[in-house]
Formats: C-alpha cells, sequence, structure tokens
C-alpha cells in the first residue's frame, strides 16, 4: 500500500483570512485534519465532506490528545495511504511541536512537508497597533513562550539576559505566568515603567488590548480577567499603539465588518 504524506500546516493566528494559499489547498484535499483547539470553524469547513476531522485541541489542565496520541494518529494515518493535514495554530515550528510531530514521522519513515503559517507572534501585536521594531525606538525583538514544558525541571529562559538586551519583548502563553515574568524581568533591572501591553484573542472581531507598564500589567490583566489565547508585549513600541497605530480599534463599523468578513480564497 502506499504510504500517505503528513503535510504540517500552519493555520495562522485566528483571522481564517490568514492563512497562506498553500496551506488552503492542501486543507481542501486532505483525507484526514488533525486540528488544534482553536482552529477557526470556517478553515474546518473548507475541508472534504467526507474527510476525517480529529480534534486535538489541548487546554491548560485538560487535553482531549496527548502529544504521543497526536503523533500515532498522523503516523497510523499516513501508514493507511491517507493525505493528511495536521493544521496547526499560527506557525508549526514556533511554539507549536511541529518539530516533535516532523521527528514522529521521521522516525517512521512517513513522508511529510512543512508548510509555514503566520505566526501570532508578530500577528496579534500587529492588529493591536503595535509594530514590533521601529528604526527610532527598537531595532531588535525577542519572542519567548510563558509556558515552558515542566517535564525539563529548571526553565531555560534566561531572564537576566532578556532584561539586559533590550529592544521588544514578545511573551507567547504567559497569561497566568505573568506576574512572575514581569516580576523576573524587574528583578534584572527593567524598568517597571517600561509600556506593555497583553492582547487577548488577537485578530479575531472580539480582541481586546490591555496596556499599562511592565510594574502593572499582571495586574490590570487580573483586574480585566484576560483570558488564553493572549500575547504579552514588553518595550517601548507599545507607547506606538497610543500614537495612533491602533487601526484595528479605529475602523468604523462597516470597514471593520468588511475587513473581518472571511474572505476565504476560491
Amino acid at each position: 500500500m502506499k504510504i500517505g504524506t503528513v503535510y504540517l500546516v500552519g493555520a495562522g493566528p485566528g483571522d481564517p483570512d490568514l492563512i497562506t494559499r498553500k496551506g488552503l489547498r492542501l486543507l481542501r484535499r486532505a483525507d484526514v485534519v488533525v486540528h488544534d483547539r482553536l482552529i477557526a470553524r470556517e478553515l474546518l469547513a473548507e475541508t472534504r465532506p467526507d474527510a476525517e476531522l480529529i480534534d486535538a485541541g489541548k487546554q491548560p489542565k485538560r487535553q482531549r490528545l496527548a502529544q504521543a496520541q497526536i503523533n500515532a494518529a498522523l503516523v497510523d494515518r499516513a501508514l493507511q495511504g491517507f493525505e493528511v493535514v495536521r493544521l496547526k495554530g499560527g506557525d508549526p515550528f514556533i511554539f507549536g511541536r511541529g518539530g516533535e510531530e516532523a521527528l514522529a514521522c521521521r522516525e517512521r519513515g512517513i513522508p511529510f512537508a512543512i508548510v509555514p503559517g503566520v505566526s501570532s507572534a508578530h500577528a496579534v501585536p500587529a492588529y493591536a497597533g503595535i509594530p514590533l521594531s521601529h528604526r527610532h525606538i527598537s531595532s531588535s525583538f525577542t519572542v519567548i513562550t510563558g509556558h515552558e514544558d515542566p517535564a525539563k525541571g529548571a526553565a531555560s529562559v534566561n531572564y537576566r539576559a532578556l532584561a539586559e538586551i533590550g529592544g521588544t519583548i514578545v511573551i507567547m502563553m504567559g497569561v497566568k505566568q505573568l506576574a512572575e515574568i514581569s516580576g523576573q524581568l524587574l528583578e534584572y533591572g527593567m524598568d517597571e515603567q517600561v509600556p506593555a501591553a497583553i492582547i487577548e484573542a488577537g485578530t479575531l472581531p472580539i480582541q481586546r488590548a490591555l496596556v499599562g507598564k511592565l510594574g502593572t500589567i499582571a495586574r490590570l490583566a487580573r483586574e480585566r480577567d484576560i483570558k488564553p489565547p493572549a500575547i504579552t508585549v514588553v518595550g517601548d513600541v507599545v507607547s506606538l499603539r497610543a500614537q495612533g497605530v491602533a487601526w484595528f480599534d479605529q475602523l468604523p463599523d462597516a470597514v471593520l465588518a468588511a475587513t473581518l468578513a472571511p474572505a476565504i480564497m476560491p
């Protein structure tokens, strides 16, 4: 029997129109789609009527499938000769465990391909009107996970170096750990007055952005009951949002509706 191929496809940060043309083409022809919890329903509606859809969604402290089960599902369906799309939020290789899934395929001799996606690391701040770089403000940005694998033991993020390097800091998946993370940055010398923002449900119609300072952002997020998924940005570029770059918030209702209306490519 011919072995199928596994495609690790980035679906983008939430807005269904931010998937790539290649990702959409593969999604539409797949026999099997193994998808994350936060994938837009509009994208799942693009699958074939007879395609098998497997929900591999993960939530804090609760998951439908463990990572080993996800790997096994990809391998099993490919060994049966099916074309499999592993549809992942954002980009498969940016805190998406795509590397683990690729290795699982390689170990079993399964052909696979990577289709990069628009990462929430830069797309969500962009929708909130926060450029990660600006030639007069920040010449670099650093992306970290706010939710490290507890199996590693000690945390591997070097907060001392992070506090010293300057530029913009993007924290992914760090809502519950935000007080601890901001505390580490302050302990290693970052100014508590550095602008900071947290963006919930970025790129979606329900997006909301909360702006404060490094010393206050964790408290503000708790008071406003910010929920995952959320991205935190720390750095002077956050101030550009209030200077008029917050385009998403300022669009007239009619224009906003047209911007957000799914216009999936034919």
